[in-house]
């Protein structure tokens, strides 16, 4: 695979950055020569991540501690980034879980809601003065596996919870808020994306529990791409100069590729579901 360009010197956050697409991004990146920030939940691992990271880059990277289901840790990593960085070239929103049992966040949020869409959403939010500062770029890790949001029970509070139903609603989410960002950062120099890695061997369907996880898990063994290969399309669009003439995109192996979620109207409702179950605080 090519490698990709313009990152050399630029500041990438990666959320996820301890394992499976997260990580192989960071190495990816590192060794084009980025300047990276590692947001991981946990220090141990976090720290494993950073020192692997290290030994093939070419900037020392940063360990930044957050779990990004947790509103009050995205506040305080964001407003520890901001005292260190008033600017950033890319926010590469990467973390998520898959759960087979209904859990709730610190904030008594549905776990799989509160990662993979709130986090993404809250930890943007957060930071867009940093990314205006640079006109930089949210390249968010989406999915082809996307359906079945409902925008009335985004919680799963009325209806019977599923592992797999919740994954594929926060993925569909993650598609529809990238696009009513790109629309209302239109003009401001910030280009939004997202993109499908593929069926990629992370585990995070083992991790999830349940039959299905297990199946999924197993198949992606024997079946899914590597991380390194599910990263590339992330990975090159941190660099791409399509990214940054772009904003709007969802990307398939480097492909711009159709998406069936797009109405505005839905995703001016995603935001506004996304600002009150996740405010956005007077920042210090």
């Amino acid at each position: 695979m090519t490698q990709a360009s313009g990152v050399d010197g630029r500041l990438v956050l990666v959320t996820g950055a301890s394992s499976g697409i997260g990580l192989a991004a960071a190495r990816q990146l590192a060794r084009q020569g980025a300047r990276l920030v590692l947001a991981c939940r946990d220090p141990e691992r976090g720290e494993l991540a950073r020192r692997a990271v290290a030994a093939e880059a070419r900037h020392e990277p940063r360990l930044l501690l957050v779990d990004v289901s947790d509103q009050d840790a995205l506040h305080a990593a964001a407003r520890e980034f901001r005292a260190q960085h008033d600017r950033l070239d890319v926010l590469l929103n990467n973390a998520g879980i898959w759960s087979s049992k209904r859990r709730l966040s610190r904030q008594g949020i549905e776990l799989t809601w509160a990662t993979n869409v709130l986090g993404y959403s809250l930890l943007t939010e957060l930071l867009l003065e940093p990314l205006r500062a640079a006109r930089g770029r949210v390249v968010c890790v989406a999915s082809r596996l996307a359906r079945g949001l409902d925008l009335d029970d985004v919680q799963f509070e009325r209806r019977p919870y599923e592992g797999l139903a919740a994954y594929a609603q926060s993925k569909q989410a993650n598609r529809l808020w990238s696009w009513g960002l790109a629309r209302r950062l239109d003009g401001s120099g910030v280009t939004v994306h997202a993109l499908h890695p593929g069926g990629v061997n992370t585990g995070i369907f083992g991790k999830g529990g349940g039959l299905k996880g297990w199946l999924g898990a197993a198949y992606m063994r024997f079946q899914g791409r590597t991380p390194d290969e599910g990263a590339d399309t992330a990975v090159w669009l941190c660099g791409a100069l399509e990214a940054g003439a772009r904003s709007g995109v969802f990307w398939v192996n480097r492909r711009e590729s159709a998406c069936e979620f797009r109405d505005t109207a839905t995703e001016d409702r995603l935001e506004e579901i996304c600002r009150r179950l996740a405010p956005v605080r007077a920042q210090a």
